[in-house]
């Protein structure tokens, strides 16, 4: 059989401006169905870093139209990030629409920023006819940038290098290239990244939301997609460890809050490691919305990866218990004396004190916001003297867990600066030192009154998993996530980044009189 041919072209935009697409043909004779992609990473690669390569949806009947955004790739321009979007948008779909291969269907995929581009127009464009976003967001801050106000160091630093390594390239900058890929290599960019970043790429993005994550009066952007965009057939698809997964549960709410029927799809990936059959259960929901076809494929409105049972299940709204922290002080010491209980058993006080040493900073492993995401086994951070450790007793039936873990505790701290990092685990029955993660979150406190009580929520990665009888649940706490987050040094006005002698030691009190943990909605009314 022939190979699928390809060519590029180019779009002129209403300003001048010359993006560059490659557009992949079907065999045979068209018209057929486009399917769009908009990315920054060069229109080649076509983010098979996480997708087939499109001559595999052409093969099955699309035209593929893979674009480099402005001031990206081959195109021209300068890049400018999220608030370039909307309008380049609007025109490439005008554009994409009036190819001679096209029937006049289209539909865009994509994820993170590829994402984000699927979403964004200018008021009065004609939809998409199905839209697939994965793992992407909306807001700046909460989707993009920040978990609980604080930066995602090793993500945020990476993806920033990334893109200045791209400039560099453009501009023909080697020596540039080279730092930059030397320093992400060797991981010297955990300690260098602010630096690297404010000499490489001091307009970028990642710099600026830096910057504005340690700001007193940021101002972050969060962009509002069209409803008439919401309400075409979406399908939506984030991983338990992805960071922008909480981006991609707005993006739901908003669409069904738009009058549209959106659909959720949750497995069991990182940002860049996806499941098998993925690729196959997108193309099934193109060819339902953008080919002629008698027999349609039928999608669950929100269907989900049990991280436990290893199947999919349907979303279900069950009552799930909620338990409260305990302990006599010891938590930190012993991984056994601290417990979780149900909240109704006791109302005796207890009180943790956790001593955060940025020299030997706990460090965060797996979960979705690490250097090495996904599931992790634990036990040996657990049992570290600067983690405080809460543990149900045996589960004497079978508990199903689906939604966000929210921990709330009442804190007094020695510096005007700390962290609380919070690791969800289920201790499998009868196996020894095996403490399974399978969510975390963080809390960053900044402006704190020393000293004084304090109520704090702490927001965990949305999970679905089963205990099984026997099985016990988890929580962890302690006063630092390195790399995933800077070191907060305990004094305001030093960024929170890499260890540095600015770093000061930090002694957190939690009160537990009044902790809980429970879980909330998965899809927020």
């Amino acid at each position: 059989m022939d190979s699928i041919t390809y060519r590029d072209e180019d779009l002129r935009l209403i300003d001048g401006t010359l993006l560059k697409s490659r557009i992949w043909l079907p065999h045979g004779k068209g018209p057929w169905p486009v399917l769009l992609m908009r990315q920054p990473y060069g229109r080649e690669i076509a983010s098979t870093v996480t997708y087939a390569h499109p001559s595999w949806w052409a093969s099955n009947g699309y035209v593929v139209v893979i674009q480099d955004v402005r001031g990206q790739g081959g195109s021209e321009g300068e890049f400018l990030g999220f608030s370039q979007e909307a309008s380049d948008t609007s025109q490439t779909h005008n554009w994409v629409r009036s190819l001679p291969e096209c029937n006049g269907f289209l539909g865009t995929y994509g994820f993170s920023y590829q994402g984000f581009t699927q979403l964004i127009a200018e008021e009065g464009t004609t939809p998409p006819d199905c839209i697939i976003p994965a793992m992407t967001g909306l807001s700046e801050n909460e989707h993009w940038s920040c978990e609980g106000g604080a930066f995602w160091w090793h993500l945020g630093i990476g993806w920033g290098l990334q893109l200045a390594a791209q400039k560099a390239q453009r501009e023909k900058n080697w020596n540039a290239w080279h730092e930059i890929r030397e320093d992400l290599q060797s991981k010297k960019y955990f300690l260098k990244g602010h630096k690297l970043l404010k000499k490489h790429d001091p307009e970028g993005m990642a710099l600026k939301w830096l910057e504005l994550s340690h700001s007193k009066t940021s101002h972050w952007k969060s962009y509002k997609p069209l409803d008439s965009w919401l309400k075409k057939p979406l399908l939506l698809i984030g991983g338990w460890w992805d960071p922008h997964l909480k981006g991609i549960l707005d993006i739901f709410s908003k669409a069904k809050n738009a009058g549209g029927n959106p659909k959720l799809l949750i497995g069991p990936a990182t940002h860049l490691q996806w499941w098998e059959g993925v690729q196959s259960t997108q193309l099934n929901f193109f060819d339902t919305h953008l080919k002629e076809k008698n027999e349609k494929t039928y999608f669950p409105q929100i269907h989900l990866w049990n991280l436990t049972t290893k199947n999919w299940e349907i979303s279900e709204k069950k009552e799930i218990p909620k338990w409260k922290l305990f302990s006599k002080g010891l938590a930190s010491n012993s991984h056994l004396e601290g417990s979780l209980r149900p909240h109704s058993d006791s109302k005796e006080n207890g009180e943790v004190n956790i001593v955060h040493d940025p020299w030997r900073a706990v460090p965060a492993i797996g979960g979705h916001l690490s250097d090495i995401p996904g599931e992790v086994n634990r036990f040996n951070l657990d049992i570290r003297p600067d983690v405080a450790v809460f543990t149900t007793h045996p589960i004497s039936k079978e508990l199903r867990l689906e939604g966000l873990p929210i921990i709330n505790l009442e804190t007094k701290c020695d510096r005007e600066g700390f962290d609380l990092f919070i690791a969800l685990s289920i201790i499998p029955g009868n196996i020894k030192n095996v403490a399974t993660q399978i969510s975390t979150g963080v809390l960053r406190v900044t402006n704190n009154k020393i000293d004084r009580k304090s109520d704090r929520e702490i927001r965990l990665q949305p999970i679905l998993a089963t205990l099984n009888l026997g099985d016990r649940l988890r929580i962890s706490i302690s006063g630092s996530g390195w790399p995933a987050i800077g070191i907060n040094p305990g004094q305001s006005q030093y960024l929170c980044e890499g260890p540095s002698p600015h770093c000061l030691v930090t002694t957190i009190s939690l009160l537990l009189e009044n902790s809980k943990l429970e879980f909330k909605s998965l899809i927020s009314s």
